[in-house]
């Protein structure tokens, strides 16, 4: 990804209806445009179908058709490859759009973005050349698949397989809550093969591959979960991506890297849904002869809201700032942008269920569904948990340095 060439300005305003926030953060023309156009897309194309997304636990393709007209869906990679090769910020700035809108559809988002750039950082020139483009323009839809049953955040205790066989890998074992497997056409697949870990690309019509579809979620209904079943699955050894030993140390962070990324954003965009859900409704509402808005405690709320949001927002963004300049702490940015945004995220959707009420409760107002998909961002792409052992372990190596 590239930065745009243009001269930086200060991007000072947000506005809605009536409503201006500060947000002082350094954006280009050309990222303020696309902000724009990601903000217009979001509120035609994609608020409108999103409860019915939840409610239904489906992803219509008719939605990721628009995407892929837009030229987004292969957004991080390069026009080359043939993606809208945005820098890191930009790409920042569509997810926040994506994830208030709808963090189902970004979920799935951040995972073609997982695949795709561990393919463009580790694959090979063929592999690139071959999968890529296809990737980028939609043709090829994709998964990240790294959970299994028994193993969440302990990635390097993996039970499923790869036997090298001559020509192929043979892959045995199953994985679980695999985002968009249901509708994937292939899956970048970590096993362990003779005690190192590998990364297999496997296409859905493998024979002895069953996609079983995983319903009833708390959250991220619309990311169209399954469990994947490898019985003896071959896969050419030209589906490797990386080196043997590569799997997990370089191919799965990358991407989980770029899935925590694309979370934080998402995130930050899901607590600037719920703020502006609980603003519309304090002017609205009353309580003993009063609107909601002048009651205090509910100020508070809503000052909590605001100022974590811009703070969410302003961790996101010196990420990407670093990601852009290919700076050495990048890593450590994305780490504290996805733990706060995300936490953040949670207790601002609870927040906005409290100030609805018994109408929070209701799946009439999406604050409902934004506090259920918001405890899930809280989870994926590595826990709340595992983001404080690591922004704790760099905290403890920059000190002893």
């Amino acid at each position: 990804m590239k930065r745009w060439a243009n001269k930086n300005v200060k991007y000072t305003e947000m506005k809605r209806g009536n409503i201006l926030f500060i947000q002082n953060l350094e954006l280009t023309n050309q990222q303020m445009e696309k902000q724009e156009e990601f903000k217009a897309f979001v509120d035609s194309e994609i608020v409108p179908a999103a409860g019915h997304i939840d409610q239904e636990e489906n992803m219509p393709d008719s939605v990721l058709q628009k995407i892929i007209d837009k030229g987004n869906w292969g957004a991080a990679l390069p026009a080359k490859y043939g993606g809208a090769d945005m820098d890191y910020i930009t790409y920042g700035l569509w997810n926040e759009e994506i994830g208030r809108g709808c963090a189902s559809l970004r979920n799935i988002i951040g995972v073609q973005g997982m695949v795709t750039s561990s393919i463009l950082r580790w694959g090979s020139q063929e592999q690139k050349q071959y999968w890529l483009p296809k990737m980028s323009s939609g043709e090829l839809k994709v998964s990240f698949a790294i959970t299994e049953s028994q193993i969440g955040s302990d990635i390097k205790n993996l039970q499923t397989k790869a036997q090298r066989v001559g020509t192929e890998y043979v892959i045995s074992g199953q994985k679980k809550w695999i985002t968009f497997a249901q509708k994937a056409d292939v899956f970048l697949v970590f096993a362990q093969c003779d005690g190192q870990a590998v990364a297999l690309l496997v296409e859905r019509n493998t024979p002895g591959l069953t996609v079983r579809p995983i319903s009833g979620l708390v959250g991220f209904r619309g990311s169209l979960l399954a469990e994947l079943s490898f019985e003896e699955c071959r896969v050419p050894v030209d589906n490797l991506v990386g080196k043997v030993g590569f799997g997990l140390a370089l191919v799965a962070n990358n991407g989980l890297t770029h899935g925590r990324y694309s979370t934080a954003w998402g995130a930050a965009g899901l607590a600037q849904a719920c703020l502006n859900a609980s603003l519309d409704y304090i002017n609205e509402r009353k309580q003993f002869d009063h609107y909601l808005k002048e009651h205090q405690l509910i100020q508070q709320m809503i000052a909590d809201m605001v100022t974590n949001t811009i703070a969410a927002r302003h961790l996101c963004f010196r990420a990407g700032q670093l990601w852009d300049n290919n700076e050495v702490n990048a890593t450590f940015a994305t780490s504290l942008a996805k733990y706060f945004s995300t936490v953040h995220a949670f207790k601002a959707a609870k927040d906005a269920v409290q100030i609805h009420g018994a109408n929070g409760c209701s799946s009439e107002y999406p604050v409902e569904r934004h506090m259920r998909d918001a405890k899930v961002m809280e989870i994926v792409e590595g826990s709340t948990q595992i983001q404080q052992v690591l922004i704790a372990q760099d905290a403890f190596n920059m000190f002893n340095n």
